[in-house]
């Protein structure tokens, strides 16, 4: 029998196929505290050995870090460039947001600088519910469609916390514009918000990718930073239902992320990784999904303690008008 490899989903209308695990690369930024270069290529590397093909990051993430380590990690690997994909984004960064065609497009070579490469595969305009969206739908989309047409950028994405800002820009732009969605904490065990939208997003060819199964830190057994915007109450229910799984030998976070990924028609969930170790426990937990399945039992007595905050969340970004 072969060895097992990661599920590779389609992307919306692309003709990438995504791996369902993807490497979210915001931790090479230090953004979850200190990571040698070291642990950093070799979280890459084992990535990429075990079926993952997917890396994310964002020149906002540790303020231009995690774009310069994953370049140099990506390109420690001596892989041919399209045996894998990379997502970068634009418009948020340390300095503030700015979502002007002059500086998305100045952004971009930047990145790319970072990342030592020619083209990204995907460019994501970052946390747009902290922008206008007018802007984004006249201005910024506009603006790296002239760098699809450049060759920098082979596709073009927008991410954020509020599920309406994707209905917002994608009913306001021609049929094709935008070829993916970065949603995040809206596909995890205590909110499943995403699922409403996903015909929606089906309909207009726009693939799919959620972020952050483990709802930003709720769903772990060192539990949510201090900055999580969670209520105390949604907090409480998490650690009640992180106690739980203790309680039974089970962990929760294998769980989350084997949740989020049972929803085939999200084309991949994005991780947050800094190590060997965190690596293998996320491509385990996928591979054991695909063979014998999540555990139902448990799964259920979470889904009973987070009932009472299920789909609570918390607000991010600017009042649009």
């Amino acid at each position: 029998m072969a060895a097992q490899t990661l599920q590779l989903r389609p992307l919306g209308n692309t003709g990438l196929n995504l791996s369902s695990v993807g490497f979210g690369a915001s931790p090479l930024g230090k953004v979850f505290g200190d990571v040698s270069e070291q642990d950093a290529f070799a979280a890459v590397r084992e990535a990429f050995r075990l079926g993952v093909n997917f890396f994310d990051t964002s020149p906002f993430y540790g303020g231009t870090l995690s774009e310069k380590v994953l370049g140099k990690a990506l390109k420690a690997l001596g892989a041919p460039r399209d045996k894998y994909i990379v997502s970068t984004k634009c418009g948020r960064y340390k300095e503030g947001f700015d979502f002007s065609a002059e500086r998305v497009t100045k952004s971009i070579d930047e990145s790319l600088e970072r990342l030592q490469l020619d083209y990204v595969d995907i460019l994501q305009c970052h946390d747009i519910e902290f922008g206008s969206l007018d802007q984004i739908v006249n201005e910024t989309l506009p603006a790296l469609q002239k760098l699809k047409q450049a060759g920098k950028i082979r596709f073009i994405g927008i991410t954020g916390l509020p599920l309406g800002i994707f209905t917002y820009v994608l009913d306001r732009v021609p049929p094709g514009t935008v070829d993916v969605i970065l949603s995040y904490c809206h596909y995890s065990i205590n909110d499943s918000t995403l699922e409403d939208l996903l015909p929606y997003l089906k309909s207009k060819g726009v693939g799919v990718i959620s972020a952050s199964p483990l709802a930003m830190g709720l769903l772990t057994e060192a539990g949510a930073p201090e900055w999580h915007p969670a209520s105390s109450e949604l907090k409480a229910a998490c650690r009640a239902a992180v106690d739980h799984c203790k309680g039974k030998g089970k962990n929760i976070s294998k769980l989350a992320l084997q949740y989020s990924l049972a929803n085939t028609d999200i084309s991949s969930v994005l991780v947050g990784m800094k190590s060997v170790k965190e690596v293998e426990e996320n491509i385990a937990a996928a591979l054991e999904l695909a063979t014998t399945g999540t555990d139902e039992e448990t799964l259920s007595e979470i889904t009973d303690i987070l009932k009472p905050v299920k789909n609570q969340s918390w607000p991010s970004g600017i009042q649009q008008s």
